[in-house]
């Protein structure tokens, strides 16, 4: 579905939030006499200051949450903050959450929360998914340039440095980071140069567009007394064959600080395996039981950033995160300790 144009999406709000508060549509109207009058509306009993964006990923929706706080403190009288898109991601309702704004989705999804007023809807899914294959920033190539600004959160960049740094030309760098700069995830100064505006709403952007399953995942299993031996086991033959690796996910997140043990162990290869190199690793192809993901990355980016840590070789933290969203085990509370402990955003990762 096509998402619709501004004034459309404003009636289609105000019928949801008659719907919402179980009042008639006449109850609903927008307040023509006060400031901000495209965006202040009287349902019921409730005055709602309603900021309309229509993307509902974390950089837009941070932005809109900003200026409906900042709209809401010139208006007299208890007023409602509130957030509204054609759908809300997971990003955005973590924000507005932190945030106390309210939200709603032209999706069927909201959360309201005022005195006398709690409402929580979700599950609801996304009507206004774009068919085909669309263009975003965190597309495989293009999350190089994401990556170097999470890698080294605190450095200002001219486009040629970070083109240079991400291995990709300079023509298309700019094009990402102008894509960047209007979801409002980075800033520019007065020279032209770039800087994050936020790390943790980059990485929540990156994550909720991050799919592990676009790359190409071969399961299976290999017979070790634990995790970490099967890793260490792994990661020595692959040296030994000259094969270039490195770890991700919950083996990956171990090797940081030994936070959690692990049955599976992933490793990304440069390369497809060869049946040599499986034979050598006594590989067997199963996905029923695996305690080996090996996976050819859709992009050689993965590997940015990586370093040996207790002598095998790892992803970078950020890359780790991205990837445990994907895992079974604890990979939950290990993506939590890893944001915690390690994603704090000082340049020394």
């Amino acid at each position: 579905m096509k998402v619709p144009s501004e004034q459309k999406a404003i009636e289609a709000i105000l019928q949801r939030l008659a719907e919402l508060l179980l009042v008639d549509r006449t109850e609903v109207r927008r307040n023509q006499y006060t400031p901000y009058s495209d965006s202040l509306v009287e349902a019921g009993p409730f005055t709602f200051l309603v900021k309309w964006n229509g993307r509902g990923s974390a950089g837009p929706v941070a932005a809109t949450i900003e200026q409906a706080l900042v709209h809401v403190k010139d208006i007299d009288g208890d007023v409602v903050p509130a957030v509204a898109v054609p759908f809300m991601g997971e990003a955005g309702r973590r924000l507005c959450t932190e945030a106390k704004v309210a939200w709603l989705d032209l999706s069927g999804n909201a959360r309201i929360l005022a005195p006398g007023l709690n409402i929580q809807i979700e599950g609801q899914p996304n009507r206004y998914k774009r068919r085909g294959r669309p263009s975003s920033v965190f597309a495989p190539k293009s999350s190089r340039i994401a990556r170097c600004l999470l890698m080294h959160p605190l450095e200002t960049w001219t486009q040629r440095n970070l083109s240079r740094s991400a291995e990709i030309d300079e023509g298309y760098t700019s094009k990402i980071v102008g894509k960047l700069e209007n979801d409002g995830l980075i800033v520019r100064d007065g020279t032209g140069a770039v800087r994050l505006r936020d790390p943790d709403l980059l990485l929540d952007a990156w994550s909720e567009s991050y799919s592990f399953s676009k790359h190409h995942l071969i399961r299976g299993h290999v017979a070790a007394r634990s995790g970490d031996t099967l890793l260490r086991q792994l990661a020595e033959t692959l040296k030994k064959a000259s094969v270039s690796y490195a770890a991700t996910g919950l083996a990956s997140a171990w090797l940081l600080d030994h936070f959690a043990g692990f049955r599976i162990a992933t490793l990304y290869l440069e390369q497809e395996p060869s049946p040599a190199l499986l034979a050598s690793l006594s590989f067997r192809e199963d996905a029923r039981g695996a305690n080996v993901w090996l996976v050819i990355p859709n992009d050689m980016g993965v590997f940015h950033g990586a370093t040996l840590r207790d002598g095998i070789r790892c992803v970078h933290p950020v890359q780790t995160y991205l990837d445990l969203h994907a895992h079974p085990e604890r990979a939950q509370e290990a993506s939590t300790m890893l944001r915690t402990e390690h994603l704090i955003w000082r340049d020394n990762d």
